[in-house]
């Protein structure tokens, strides 16, 4: 079993990509007291955390409760490791789709983690961690992402006005808190700029990281940065011109001087 396991569950637009890099690139030096999940290995998982949240239906957290544990059932001895699970749809689908207005989810999927992480381990201690992050930049940056990444055609004026309580991330927080017995614990992606690992500083601070482990460690770049103004207006001109997915795609990815995606 696990000596501890640290729940990484977002949120969107909080350094979680630049923590999924760094994790990435020391994996092997940290293999010795970290086991590492990240998206690519979690994957049924979290087709099942988006869908809870997006259906909120008994059904649907069932099949999070049913991969969550054929994920834990698969796991290695690992009694002097960490477990980190770092992946921020661990919370559901980032607010903004459709009619998607919040990580109401996030208490719900978080309290089930919990208890499932408690049943298969029952001596295992669980922790929750989350990134934060000042709330006009996170609706900046959250709506840039749904621009880039979907068929949003709302302009940001509209996108905040029809999503006021998207990013209000502290309130989700202290609701998780709330809800799951467990210690949660959260940083503002504002206060990592000057930490040698930025955003993974704060997580891998709860996994428990031996001193000559933690030194050898090394930064990654900040990773799926907002694109500019122009490019995005550009983009928000494409979600509005083309009702077909495919032919979106590919004239974002001309822009974006990648040609035709694959």
């Amino acid at each position: 079993m696990p000596r501890k396991i640290v729940l990484h569950a977002g949120f969107h637009k909080t350094g979680t990509s630049t923590v999924q890099a760094v994790l990435r690139a020391n994996r092997k030096a940290l293999m010795p007291a970290v086991a590492i999940r990240l998206k690519g290995q979690m994957q049924e998982l979290i087709h099942a955390t988006r869908g809870y949240s997006t259906y909120g239906t008994d059904e649907a957290l069932d099949k999070v409760s049913r991969r969550l544990d054929a994920l834990l059932t698969d796991l290695p001895g690992m009694p002097r490791r960490t477990l980190l699970l770092s992946a921020e749809e661990l919370s559901g689908h980032m607010p903004g789709r459709g009619p998607l207005a919040d990580y109401r989810a996030a208490p719900v999927l978080l309290y089930l983690m919990w208890e499932r992480a408690r049943t298969a381990f029952p001596n295992t201690p669980v922790v929750i961690c989350f990134g934060t992050r000042n709330p006009q930049d996170w609706q900046q940056s959250a709506w840039a992402e749904h621009v880039k990444s979907s068929g949003m055609s709302l302009d940001f004026e509209t996108f905040c006005a029809q999503y006021p309580a998207a990013p209000d991330l502290d309130r989700i927080v202290q609701n998780v808190t709330s809800r799951v017995p467990a210690p949660v614990h959260s940083f503002a992606l504002e206060d990592c700029a000057l930490l040698p690992l930025g955003p993974a500083d704060p997580v891998l601070d709860l996994c428990d990281v031996p001193d000559a482990i933690r030194a050898s460690l090394v930064p990654a770049a900040a990773q799926n940065k907002r694109v500019n103004d122009a490019t995005l207006a550009a983009m928000l001109d494409i979600n509005r011109t083309h009702t077909d997915t495919q032919a979106r795609n590919a004239a974002k990815a001309a822009l974006l001087g990648k040609g035709k995606p694959q």
